[in-house]
C-alpha cells in the first residue's frame, strides 16, 4: 500500500531539532515524508505538493485557495507554539482537518524556569553574585534584607493555561495560597486544580509572587497598564514568561526603575531588547532573553508528540497529546511568529 506523505515545511524549526532518531524512524516507517528546510516552502513547489499531502508538520501559509488543494489533508501541526493567523481555521475544523499545536510541549520547561525566576528573586541570587563579582558582598543575615520564603507565600497567577497547570504542580511543595484569574475558564475549573478564582485586582493587590502566563489575544493587549501596575505590592514579585504584549512595558520600566517591586523579564516587545534600555541597569531585575521553554527536552517531547498524533491520525482515532484549535478562541490569538 502506498505510504501516505507528510510535508514537513517547519521553518525556523528543523526536523533535527524537533525528533530523536527513535520517533523519526517511527514516522518514516509509517509515511513517506517531504521534508524542506531551507527557509519557508517557496509557493510554487509547495502547490505541487498540496494535493498529495496528508498532513503538514510546520507554520506553511493555508489560505482558503490553498486548502482546497489540499484535498487528502487531515491534519496541521504548528510546531512555533502559538496559533497563529496563518490558516482559515473556519475551513479546516468544519472540514474535519485537525489544526494541531505542538507548543504545550513548552509547558513544564517554562513552568520550572518560571520556579526558577520566582526562587532567585525571593532570595536575591542574581545580586548577592554581582556584589560579589563587585568585591562587595556582605554575609549571613545582613545579605538577606528584603529576603523571603517561598513557603506560605501568596501566589497569583494570571493565565491558566498548559504552563499555569504545570506550575501549580511544582509549587505544591511551597504550599501556597494560590489564586488565578483567567477570563476564559469556570471558577469550577479553577477550584479543582487547588487554586482560588479572583478578579486581576485582588490578585494584583494580594499575591507576593505575581506569575504571568496568559497567551496574548486580541482582547489582553495592555491588561496590565498603569493602573493595574499600580495595584501591586511594593515588596511583590513580578515574572513575566508567557508575552510582552500584556504588559505596557513604559510604566513597568518606570515602576521598576523605582524599586517599586522585583521583576524576572523573559520576553520584551522588542527582540532582541535594545541595548539603550533601561532595564540593563536595573538591579532589581532579572532579564532572559526568551529562552524559557527552547530547551532540548521540549524539543524532542514536541516530536514525540507529533508522532504519537499522527500515527493515531493515520488509524482514523482522535489525537490525544497536542493541542487542538478551538473556533471560538484561536481566531482571537494574536501571538507574533518567531523569527
Amino acid at each position: 500500500m502506498e505510504k501516505k506523505k507528510i510535508l514537513f515545511d517547519p521553518y525556523p524549526r528543523s526536523v533535527e531539532l524537533l525528533f530523536c532518531q527513535e520517533d523519526l524512524q517511527r514516522l518514516s516507517s509509517l509515511f513517506e515524508l517531504i521534508i524542506w528546510e531551507d527557509g519557508k516552502m517557496p509557493p510554487d513547489k509547495l502547490e505541487k505538493t498540496l494535493p498529495e499531502v496528508f498532513a503538514i508538520v510546520g507554520q506553511t501559509d493555508l489560505p482558503v485557495e490553498r486548502l482546497k488543494k489540499a484535498r487528502h489533508l487531515k491534519a496541521i501541526i504548528n510546531v512555533e507554539g502559538n496559533f497563529l493567523q496563518n490558516i482559515d481555521y473556519s475551513y479546516c475544523l468544519n472540514r474535519g482537518i485537525y489544526v494541531l499545536n505542538a507548543g504545550v510541549a513548552f509547558s513544564e520547561a517554562v513552568a520550572e524556569m518560571a520556579l526558577g525566576f520566582a526562587i532567585s528573586l525571593a532570595r536575591n541570587i542574581p545580586y548577592t553574585d554581582r556584589k560579589f563579582r563587585e568585591k562587595e558582598e556582605r554575609y549571613g543575615r545582613l545579605s538577606n534584607r528584603g529576603c523571603f520564603l517561598l513557603k506560605g507565600a501568596k501566589t497569583g497567577i494570571i493565565g491558566f493555561g498548559n504552563i499555569g497547570r504545570a506550575l501549580v504542580k511544582l509549587l505544591t511543595p511551597f504550599r501556597m495560597e494560590i489564586s488565578v484569574y483567567d477570563p476564559w475558564l469556570p471558577d469550577n475549573f479553577i477550584r479543582e486544580h487547588g487554586c482560588q478564582p479572583v478578579s486581576l485586582e485582588t490578585l494584583l493587590k494580594t499575591s507576593k509572587i505575581i506569575f504571568v502566563l496568559a497567551g496574548a489575544t486580541t482582547e489582553n493587549r495592555h491588561m496590565l497598564g498603569r493602573k493595574e501596575l499600580n495595584w501591586i505590592k511594593e515588596d511583590s514579585l513580578f515574572i513575566l514568561t508567557s508575552r510582552a504584549s500584556l504588559v505596557d512595558f513604559e510604566v513597568l520600566i518606570n515602576k521598576l526603575a523605582n524599586e517599586k517591586f522585583k521583576a524576572a523579564l523573559d520576553v520584551f516587545p522588542e527582540e532582541p531588547l535594545p541595548k539603550e534600555s533601561k532595564l540593563r541597569e536595573l538591579d532589581n531585575v532579572i532579564l532572559s532573553s526568551h529562552r524559557a521553554g527552547g530547551i532540548e527536552e521540549a524539543y524532542k517531547l514536541m516530536g514525540e508528540m507529533i508522532a504519537d498524533d499522527l500515527e493515531l491520525i493515520l488509524k482514523n482515532l482522535p489525537p490525544v497529546r497536542l493541542q487542538r484549535a478551538n473556533l471560538e478562541t484561536v481566531t482571537k490569538m494574536s501571538s507574533r511568529p518567531i523569527g
